[in-house]
């Protein structure tokens, strides 16, 4: 038998093993309801509140990353349109700078050449009137008739124009240089080159002579037309300016005899009988000192238009070059242009991951709150017998 005192009244009962065992499971069975109450209320209150930070948590990142996410698109659309902008304003900037530097010395060039084209046709009339002088003087000389031809007779032609324009060398030829021929050009040579230069050494005048005497002549009998065609050739391959003919041959011509003869049939070529040798050279030398200061203008001309064509030259050269750095310039920036577009591309696939990671949450938060003991006892009868031993309603 088992004593049980009562907590109350103080009384002693005596009870049997059945009645003993039957209290302390009512006792038991009462305990654990009551726990298994309040296991059941903790469980609910530390669910929810860990439910509740974790969405506050979740909420709170989820708003701060779409924050940062939102601000950073901004500044990369912010940054894109003023880096356009820049550019933009960069490019037009260069452009007209360029475009006002060309035309300001496409102007400097059409007048320089606008000048030089008036002081060509200045120094074109100078020159036509100081040939028409030079062309009456040759006149006056042709008035007179051979003299003393005799006396070349049986002496060497060449020799004679060689000794003649050695005695007046120093005097009226100081800078010339008037030698024998020895430049044998494709099987062919003149007798005798005279070549002179100014003092700053530019190029005055160039003469190709070729001497004919009658001695010199075969039974067949010559004419100077014979020579005259190698003479234009032979000037051609020692890059002369004129050509001469002193020769004794036609004795008998007017034509010859008269003086100094202009042959029409070839440029720059002249046939004269050896008194008339010297004469001709100074009137050559004198035409070429005239137009000295011609050339020299000319020389001076041309080398202003080959800068002006250098010139031209640079500036295409700059607009490659231009153009292709500003490709390759455009070519980076809508490189990064598509950089920015990918990477705002890729932030806003984040932006909607997060946003429907956001709505998990709240589909979680829903399933959640809408959790009871019905829906967890349900098809678990073991569960759902407890609950209602315990007291605790399902429903």
């Amino acid at each position: 038998m088992n004593e049980i005192k009562c907590p109350n009244c103080g009384k002693v009962f005596q009870v049997d093993e059945a009645g003993y065992a039957s209290i302390v499971s009512q006792v038991r069975n009462a305990l654990f309801e009551k726990e298994v109450e309040d296991r059941v209320n903790s469980v609910r209150r530390e669910s929810a509140a860990v439910q509740e930070k974790a969405l506050a948590e979740l909420n709170a990142k989820h708003r701060q990353a779409l924050t940062e996410k939102d601000l950073e698109i901004n500044h990369l659309k912010d940054s894109a349109r003023a880096a356009e902008t820049e550019k933009q304003l960069a490019v037009r900037t260069a452009i007209q700078e360029k475009e006002n530097e060309i035309t300001e010395l496409r102007g400097k060039v059409i007048q320089e050449k606008q000048a030089a084209e008036i002081r060509e046709q200045s120094l074109k009339e100078a020159h036509k009137t100081e040939v028409a002088r030079l062309e009456a003087e040759v006149e006056q000389y042709r008035d007179f008739k051979l003299r003393q031809s005799t006396k070349m007779i049986g002496e060497s032609l060449e020799q004679h124009c060689l000794t003649t324009f050695n005695q007046v060398r120093m005097m009226a030829f100081p800078r010339a240089y008037f030698e024998k021929d020895n430049e044998v050009i494709e099987g062919t040579k003149g007798d005798f080159v005279y070549r002179e230069e100014t003092e700053d050494g530019l190029p005055l005048l160039s003469i190709l002579f070729e001497m004919k005497n009658e001695a010199d002549a075969t039974e067949k009998k010559h004419k100077n037309d014979d020579f005259i065609d190698k003479l234009d050739k032979d000037r051609k391959k020692k890059n002369c300016e004129y050509a001469v003919l002193v020769t004794m041959l036609e004795p008998d011509s007017d034509l010859y005899n008269a003086g100094i003869v202009t042959e029409y049939r070839y440029e720059k070529m002249y046939i004269v009988r050896p008194q008339f040798f010297l004469p001709l050279i100074s009137l050559l030398r004198n035409a070429a000192l005239s137009n000295t200061q011609v050339r020299r203008e000319l020389e001076t001309v041309r080398r202003q238009s080959l800068d002006v064509q250098q010139f031209d030259q640079a500036l295409l050269e700059f607009r490659d070059k231009f153009g292709k750095n500003y490709q390759i310039a455009q070519s980076h920036f809508d490189k990064a242009i598509s950089e920015i577009d990918e990477t705002i591309k890729h932030l806003e696939k984040v932006k909607e991951s997060l946003t429907k990671s956001g709505n998990q949450l709240r589909l979680a938060n829903d399933k959640a709150q809408d959790l009871t003991i019905k829906k967890l006892t349900k098809g678990n009868p073991t569960m759902r017998d407890k609950f209602e031993e315990a007291g605790i309603s399902i429903d």
